[in-house]
């Protein structure tokens, strides 16, 4: 039977790959669900990218912070060993991933803000993408009570050759090049299932959802399988092994 999971797909990289070789090996299907890719302005993001007038990215910055008091909404989340990484890393190092290609080597630091939790709440982690990118992603749940929080909104922004792009709040995406300013916002759709405050999440599951089901009847391949989320795995917990030594990490 085909196998669908939450992420992160598993709560250690050997675990995961236990998980995917199993599939494998039983000829199913696996799909992880919920990627933050599929986000509507940041598959308009990567179209921006894929156009080329910008030119080739060599850094960005993918950024994720927010005074949202999640410790009230999911008070579980207190009692992980590993949190950030593992909860919103698994969504914005695969944005990463998906804006960029892989990544060969990593290095991350982190922080516990909030003194009654078990795991991290800040980290900072920086990747060197095959494609000679710097891509600095930064995660916080450090209680920063900004006047206009967008919870649960990405932010990024991305330099190139040839100019700059930059996702910012309220789903806007501006180009800047030489022949000057573009500007256009891309807000999710509205379904009336769908809580207002958290459209950009619970929207982007119908794409997802969509891709998933055309793999299911053989009429092209899926992007979020458990082999493709397995690379993503790669970089959380290889964060936090560079984390823990000081050290930087090749990524496999």
């Amino acid at each position: 039977i085909p196998v669908i999971c939450q992420k992160p797909m598993a709560m250690s990289l050997q675990e995961a790959e236990g998980m995917v070789k199993a599939c494998r090996d039983a000829g199913v299907p696996f799909f992880v669900h919920e990627n933050w890719r599929w986000q509507t302005p940041i598959r308009q993001l990567k179209q921006v990218l894929e156009e080329g007038r910008i030119g080739r990215p060599f850094r960005a910055r993918i950024t994720m912070v927010s005074g949202f008091p999640v410790f009230e909404n999911q008070p579980t989340l207190k009692e992980l060993e590993e949190f950030i990484l593992t909860d919103m890393g698994a969504h914005i190092l695969d944005v990463a991933r998906y804006l960029f290609g892989e990544a060969e080597s990593l290095c991350c630091q982190t922080h516990q803000i909030h003194k009654d939790i078990k795991g991290e709440d800040v980290a900072t982690v920086m990747l060197k993408m095959r494609e000679r990118t710097t891509v600095i992603v930064e995660m916080g749940y450090a209680g920063n009570y900004l006047e206009h929080d967008r919870f649960p909104e990405t932010f990024v922004f991305i330099e190139a050759e040839r100019g700059a792009v930059e996702l910012g709040p309220d789903f806007w995406i501006r180009t800047a090049t030489a022949e000057g300013m573009h500007a256009k916002r891309y807000p999710p759709p509205s379904y009336p299932w769908v809580d207002p405050a958290y459209a950009v999440v619970h929207s982007s599951i119908v794409p997802c959802h969509a891709n998933i089901l055309r793999a299911l009847r053989g009429e092209g391949s899926a992007e979020s399988t458990g082999e493709d989320n397995l690379k993503t795995l790669r970089l959380v917990f290889g964060s936090y092994q560079s984390a823990r030594t000081g050290q930087a990490i090749q990524v496999q």
